[in-house]
């Protein structure tokens, strides 16, 4: 029986890139899920989305933001009408209660602009670390680490890092690959995390990061048995990318909604 060594900071850092290279090339579709065209209208999705998911978000959008085009519109918002337009995407008072107060904030201190630093966006009523790292990576091009829960979940089972306080997950994970890059490997993981490495069973067979993963075997690792549990409209491309049957997933996973 071989004993294992431990990793290597060096060691990590190398397994860490070659994950993002491989995850580059199964998600090429990897992008910010929720529909926006721009600043402002992504915070308020962000703010919207939290307990809720993104196709909720992007069902109810179209309107809320034919409705309400600027931060003092939100600022002098009928509360009874904008949680009626809210209201699918559940915990509608909060929210209510965050975007009014968050077109106020932005009228009263930046002239209804949404600000690009993050030390101004965690300022912002509704607006936490995880949600200003959205709006700077992708309002702005300025690169951030998104911490959801799928983040962390992955890079725990990875082992890239042992932090479990998403801010000190932030820094570890940022440690690991070139700055420019941040933005979309939050990308590539979440969509990971949502159509691949699921919470509760894995879909471990049929997982191109197989080889790279020290948590493989958390989910059936039977071809058969993986492939029924990839979920969203590349089901059968992430598949095939592995070397099985597409028609192995089922038409209702290809379907399905991702978490």
């Amino acid at each position: 029986m071989t004993t294992r060594l431990p990793e290597t900071d060096l060691g990590r850092t190398r397994r860490a890139r070659r994950i993002g290279r491989v995850l580059t090339e199964t998600h090429p579709d990897a992008h910010c899920e929720l529909d926006h065209s721009n600043a402002l209208e992504l915070s308020v999705a962000t703010i919207l989305s939290a307990q809720c998911t993104d196709k909720k978000v992007n069902e109810v959008t179209p309107k809320l933001f034919a409705r309400y085009r600027s931060a003092a519109d939100y600022a002098g918002a009928d509360r009874a009408e904008l949680e009626e337009l809210i209201r699918p995407t559940g915990f509608y008072r909060n929210k209510t209660s965050s975007l009014i107060n968050l077109g106020r904030a932005l009228c009263e201190r930046y002239d209804g602009e949404v600000p690009g630093r993050l030390a101004d966006l965690v300022t912002l009523p509704g607006i936490g670390r995880k949600t200003a790292n959205v709006i700077l990576g992708n309002a702005f091009d300025v690169p951030g680490i998104t911490v959801d829960t799928h983040f962390q979940r992955l890079v725990q089972r990875w082992g890239l890092t042992t932090e479990t306080d998403p801010v000190k997950i932030e820094h570890a994970i940022g440690a690991l690959y070139p700055k420019r890059d941040w933005t979309m490997l939050s990308h590539r993981i979440i969509f990971h995390g949502r159509r691949v490495c699921h919470a509760r069973k894995p879909a471990c067979g049929a997982c191109t990061l197989a080889k790279l993963c020290p948590s493989y075997g958390t989910g059936p690792t039977e071809p058969v048995a993986a492939a029924k549990l990839l979920k969203g409209p590349r089901a059968r491309d992430l598949a095939v990318a592995v070397g099985l049957d597409p028609d192995l997933v089922p038409q209702q996973a290809v379907a399905a909604e991702v978490p």
